[in-house]
């Protein structure tokens, strides 16, 4: 929970957070990042993860200030439930369309009476030491519920989503919103883009902070930022890895030319 408390404390004095997606299953992707980002994307719904694995990347994040994010496979209780019990600090759940939706999501992220989480955090309650009186409103007042904006349905129904209590913050999906206007494959498509600002537009007027990924360019945050997305997720940890190696191998082969040195 203390991460999850130091993620929410950036967001609230206006500190762009940065973080990542890892699908690699190896926590050591996870332990060597949390030292530069603000949050890491566990990514279960795409990304070849267990509970297993997902315990092991939220654990590489301890010691740190990486408050562990993971979007689940789906937006159900089963599934988010043993997640937070392995210490997740937020929750993100796709396809998140309608404000009934967003309650199911809020609901499975809290204690009773504010939601329907069943009692069971062997990690997150240092395993048995800090059980209390006072740990589930601890719970529910650290968790972090993020609704996946990614169905053009989302968009039409977005201040009804905002609205609904609970919602920390929101990620935007713009490949699947793409594809739910008949622009699959095409998140530029300037409709697609309309939506984006749509949506941006009524988390920074319902108070409710944004998240979107950013391309490989940097300099593609600045105009998101200027828009009112709080939090950005850069390229994953393939890409990440796939960019460097492809940046070093073009670097040598450009000033190595034909001579190798041997003849």
């Amino acid at each position: 929970m203390e991460n999850a408390l130091k993620f929410r404390a950036k967001l609230q004095k206006g500190t762009i957070c940065i973080g990542c997606a890892v699908t690699f299953s190896d926590p050591t992707i996870t332990e060597a990042l949390s030292g530069v980002l603000d949050f890491i994307w566990i990514d279960a719904e795409h990304g070849p993860h267990t509970i297993q694995t997902i315990q092991g990347h939220i654990m590489a994040t301890k010691g740190s200030d990486a408050a562990s994010i993971v979007r689940v496979p789906w937006n159900d209780p089963v599934l988010i439930k043993p997640v937070l019990d392995a210490g997740a600090a937020g929750i993100i759940a796709p396809m998140v369309c309608t404000a009934d939706e967003a309650r199911r999501l809020v609901t499975a992220c809290l204690y009773p009476p504010d939601g329907i989480r069943g009692f069971g955090p062997r990690r997150p309650s240092n395993y048995g030491r800090s059980m209390n009186p006072e740990f589930c409103k601890n719970a529910n007042r650290t968790i972090i519920p993020i609704a996946q904006i990614e169905h053009i349905t989302a968009v039409q129904n977005i201040d009804a989503i905002l609205d609904v209590p609970g919602i920390a913050a929101i990620l935007i999906g713009p490949f699947d919103l793409a594809g739910s206007m008949g622009h699959s494959g095409d998140p530029g498509h300037p409709e697609v883009q309309q939506a984006v600002d749509t949506v941006i537009a009524a988390g920074r007027r319902k108070n409710v902070y944004v998240g979107l990924g950013i391309t490989d360019d940097p300099k593609s945050a600045e105009p998101l930022i200027k828009k009112g997305v709080s939090w950005l997720c850069i390229p994953p940890d393939y890409m990440l890895l796939v960019q460097a190696a492809s940046r070093y191998v073009t670097a040598i082969r450009g000033f190595a030319g034909a001579s190798s040195g041997l003849k």
